[in-house]
């Protein structure tokens, strides 16, 4: 299924330092929203990156990775005096944990017109740049679907209390959000998900998908709610899961024409909400099976 819609992905690019569980180290490209419009870009989705990056050989190579999967780097990027790492420790099982050395400014210019805009992770919360990202979600909403992924990352935004009340006035400008399981712990201790996700769809929103690793994804829009399996996959390592789930979530969102209806207040049914899903978890899928955060290309996805 093709789409025909643009996309513009407003958050942080960075270099991910990767740590194998035998100490070998490596460098790629990465971010979470940086992963998520190459998932776009990949899956024929004309997408827009605007993000910050420094003028050095790190901030070259992921512009590079950007232009080779499809999409375009905003003009004005590089206002960083050096570009943002993650280091990235391996365990045994494929999982990740980061260290992150982030700095956030991008510049405070209008957005390209889109049929999506999404935002998410450090790019939400972390100043400075975190203002312009609110203020242009605010003006999106007025012709764009907007789509969150708040990505929590507590060692560089520790106040879970003012991060989700940030988190919430965000939702007031969107119509879409994803978040992990442990994001939902983190942001709302002792709720369960399945009252996190009618806290979020109380406060406006259209969809919300819960990702849970290995058990699958929660998805809820309106009174419908359809839990879609993950399917079974040999892990080489969890890092983009989540993101190109993300991307791939928007692209059918686009691909099926769902937008405007979202946009306009009406729910999917649940059969919209079990195919969107399944293709999302089979893009995830893939990322899963390869090392580092490498969505496949739609030319490459049996479901495509």
């Amino acid at each position: 299924m093709d789409a025909t819609g643009t996309a513009v992905v407003i958050g942080e690019a960075l270099i991910d330092v990767v740590v194998t569980p035998d100490g070998r180290v490596a460098e790629a490209s990465g971010g979470s929203p940086l992963n998520v419009a190459v998932t776009l870009g990949r899956l024929g989705v004309a997408t827009t990156l605007v993000t910050a990056l420094g003028e050095d050989p790190r901030g070259e190579r992921i512009a590079e990775h950007v232009a080779a999967s499809g999409v375009a780097l905003a003009a004005g990027a590089h206002t960083l005096d050096a570009t943002s790492t993650a280091v990235a420790r391996l365990g045994a099982d494929g999982a990740a944990t980061y260290d992150f050395d982030i700095h956030w400014h991008v510049p405070d210019r209008p957005l390209p017109p889109a049929t999506v805009v999404h935002a998410g992770s450090l790019g939400l919360f972390l100043p400075p740049g975190a203002d312009v990202v609110r203020a242009r979600l605010a003006q999106a909403a007025e012709q764009s679907l907007v789509t969150l992924d708040p990505n929590a990352r507590p060692t560089i935004v520790p106040d879970a209390a003012a991060t989700t009340e940030t988190f919430e006035e965000l939702c007031g400008h969107a119509h879409v959000v994803k978040l992990s399981d442990e994001d939902a712990a983190w942001l709302y201790p002792g709720l369960t998900l399945e009252a996190v996700v009618t806290r979020l769809l109380g406060l406006g929103l259209g969809l919300v998908g819960v990702t849970r690793g290995s058990a699958g994804v929660l998805l809820a829009s309106g009174d419908e709610v359809v839990t879609v399996a993950a399917p079974a996959v040999r892990v080489a390592d969890t890092i983009g899961a989540g993101d190109s789930f993300m991307g791939a979530l928007v692209q059918q969102l686009i691909a099926r024409e769902l937008t405007g209806g979202l946009r306009d207040g009406r729910a999917l049914t649940a059969a919209q909400l079990a195919d969107v899903g399944a293709f999302a978890a089979s893009v995830a899928a893939v990322t899963v099976s390869r090392h580092g955060a490498d969505p496949p290309w739609l030319h490459e996805l049996a479901l495509g």
